[in-house]
């Protein structure tokens, strides 16, 4: 029986019966030289330096070695951990607090927050801590009173309150709280306005909207950026050692200060520096792989983030 569709003259004509044999079962590997030539050239590069750093004269590193594990370094590095984490905390309060200013409806509260943003991630950190560190030149004396009354509860001179290290997590938490302000405005603005409709519809206070709802949310957004931050924090408390507030650079700096190895304890302080921030990093990755696994089970049991089962069950 002759077939009543012809077929169009610009359709390929199907491969012959013969042809299908020649084409190869395996697919050809793709070489890439440039990478092997890259990567040839970077690791002579890397052996230059080392091999310079390690024959250098001018470095002694039988002193690296001696400061690696000295009682005054490992006090300088439980203290620059210390001063991390508090500044981390503090600034993460900070930052909350600013950050639900930025988004208020409150003009001044809005204006309040916008400013603080402004002028404490402008100003460098340094500066900041320079500052408060010598917050005493221009306060001698610190107290708790109404202004303008003359009348004061309490009073202090200032370096009693503001000592190196205080005035180092004052600073760093203050300067670092202007960013994560903003992290946190951010991941507040990538929850979906559903979710406060539907928590209004339930009768949620505005606090537990935030604290069941859109908080929990808002931290798959907050983790990565917030990681970061205390990276970067963690590796600006060497800027404290220009007010001696105590962290390993300080204590280097001390050290360095009466056997002239100043190269050495500079080498000692970045080998705790990369082992801590790399300690940090592993913790962020660690932390990301489970908010991300979680997040995929919950889109593998067929419960996505939508508005009104999330508001469900933050009022279970």
């Amino acid at each position: 029986m002759q077939s009543s569709v012809n077929r169009p003259d610009s359709l390929p004509a199907p491969p012959a019966q013969g042809l299908r044999g020649q084409v190869p079962d395996t697919v050809a590997v793709k070489r890439h030289y440039g990478r092997w030539l890259a990567v040839a050239v970077l690791a002579a590069l890397a052996l230059g330096v080392v091999k310079s750093l390690a024959q250098n004269p001018q470095l002694a590193w039988d002193v690296v070695g001696q400061y690696l594990f000295d009682g005054l370094v490992l006090e300088g590095l439980g203290e620059t951990v210390v001063l991390a984490v508090l500044s981390m905390v503090g600034a993460t309060v900070i930052g909350l607090l600013f950050g639900f200013f930025r988004l208020s409806t409150n003009p001044v509260l809005r204006t309040l927050g916008s400013l603080y943003v402004w002028v404490f991630r402008s100003v460098p950190a340094l500066i900041q801590i320079l500052f408060w560190g010598n917050l005493a030149l221009f306060a001698p004396r610190l107290g708790l009173g109404i202004p303008g009354t003359g009348w004061t509860l309490a009073s202090a001179p200032t370096n009693d309150v503001l000592s190196p290290f205080a005035a180092s997590i004052v600073a760093l938490s203050i300067a670092n709280g202007a960013y994560l302000a903003e992290i946190i405005r951010s991941g507040l603005l990538s929850v979906d306005e559903g979710q406060h409709l539907a928590s209004s519809a339930l009768g949620l206070t505005w606090w537990q909207a935030q604290r069941k709802v859109i908080l929990p949310q808002a931290l798959r957004v907050m983790i990565p950026p917030a990681g970061n931050q205390f990276i970067t924090l963690l590796k600006e408390t060497s800027l404290v050692s220009v007010i001696a507030g105590g962290d390993i650079l300080s204590k280097a700096e001390n050290i360095s200060g009466y056997n002239l190895r100043t190269i050495e304890l500079l080498i000692v302080a970045a080998i705790w520096y990369l082992l801590v921030t790399s300690a940090a990093t592993l913790g962020q990755n660690i932390i990301e792989r489970r908010t991300a696994r979680a997040q995929r089970q919950h889109k593998r049991k067929g419960r996505p983030a939508e508005p009104a089962a999330s508001v469900q069950e933050a009022t279970r």
